[in-house]
């Protein structure tokens, strides 16, 4: 039996790998290991470590990585000293980690130091700001790659990875936004309290090389929601450098009735109030990965996914107030058809379980080689 350890510190990357947790859950091969650390513990941000414990999983195990500074550096040291007293506990065969954040790399540092086989999932993506620079310094500690299309394969092996180390499985949220375990849209909206008929969905996200913008950034963004006529779901942002100078400006929506401010949503009552939304709006991931799935206007605003897959109709814009309430004014008569995305087809934890299952990924060599192209 292979004892398999995932590592999770956010909302967003435990939304990416859960279904890939629940299979390996029920299959009697592989012993499941759930480290949980980052926003999941921190109450400010919805405390959804909740929202893990709801899955039933076998082995849960809570770590505290947050610092008093705000600096990831410091996160990323304890993140690593806490996994690294877990791993030597628990002795995992493999820990598979997600994406481009600071708890992502400390999961690859300490496989790789530990001779542990490190699987990542959703590594030679391109995104710009900080996320880039950690997402492939974490695909560089890493022995196996599960991505989500070709186009992120034939960078890796460009970045000198194994051929036979990558394998495409999707994009492992796909999985979710397809199935039939989605709530309906009353039992979602009677969840959170949400009284509105119509409503956009708003996620604004800190940009870490861009910190000492924030506050303009937040303050010009929230001016405009304000200054617009449509009604608004708005989820906190993640916990970033620069994630305060948005929760401060947010504090201008209190008592405001066109808003709903959320520090999270449970993934599955997410996915149905976004697919039944009139628009996306901000800087979030989901406005790339997910909304155009489901056929969503979007208005994407700065720099955050400047380079990201864009295989959609995006209504780019800057920063500035201005930018903004000239797009909003736009999005009612933006016609958009959902696209079939280049992120898979809802099969990504199946395609995992069954690169698992074989032989060969056992055996690639954990001492890393560099193949020339």
């Amino acid at each position: 039996m292979k004892k398999i350890l995932f590592l999770t510190g956010t909302r967003a990357d435990f939304g990416k790998i859960k279904s890939l947790i629940q299979i390996l859950e029920k299959h009697q091969d592989f012993e499941v290991y759930v480290f949980v650390t980052g926003m999941h513990l921190q109450k400010e941000y919805g405390y959804t470590l909740l929202e893990i414990e709801r899955c039933g999983f076998s082995n849960v195990h809570t770590f505290e990585n947050h610092t008093d500074e705000t600096t990831m550096d410091l996160t990323l040291a304890k993140t690593i000293q806490g996994l690294s007293a877990y791993v030597k506990d628990v002795q995992p065969d493999m820990i598979v980690i997600h994406g481009d954040r600071v708890e992502a790399l400390a999961g690859a540092i300490v496989g790789s130091l530990n001779n542990i086989l490190v699987s990542h999932i959703e590594g030679g993506e391109v995104s710009g700001t900080i996320d880039e620079l950690i997402r492939h310094s974490t695909s560089k500690m890493s022995h196996v790659h599960f991505v989500s299309n070709k186009q992120a394969k034939k960078r890796l092996i460009q970045m000198g990875e194994l051929e036979q180390s990558v394998f495409t499985i999707g994009s492992p949220d796909v999985d979710i936004m397809f199935s039939d375990s989605l709530p309906d849209l009353e039992t979602a909206k009677k969840y959170y309290e949400i009284p509105f008929e119509r409503y956009a969905v708003a996620m604004f996200h800190p940009v870490t090389t861009e910190a000492k913008y924030m506050q303009q950034y937040a303050d010009d963004f929230v001016t405009a929601l304000l200054e617009d006529s449509h009604h608004y779901i708005v989820i906190y942002p993640n916990n970033d450098l620069g994630s305060q100078a948005i929760l401060k400006a947010y504090e201008r929506l209190k008592g405001n009735p066109r808003f709903r401010v959320f520090p999270s949503l449970r993934f599955e009552y997410f996915l149905t109030l976004l697919k039944k939304a009139q628009f996306i709006i901000g800087n979030s991931s989901a406005g790339i990965r997910e909304a155009p799935y489901y056929g969503l206007p979007i208005i994407n605003i700065g720099t955050r996914q400047q380079n990201r897959a864009l295989h959609a109709d995006i209504l780019n814009v800057d920063y500035d107030k201005a930018s903004i309430a000239e797009a909003l004014q736009l999005i009612d008569t933006h016609q958009v058809q959902p696209t079939d995305g280049d992120f898979g087809k809802g099969n990504s934890a199946a395609l995992f379980l069954q690169s698992l299952e074989k032989n060969d990924i056992w055996q690639l060599n954990h001492q890393k080689q560099f193949r020339d192209i």
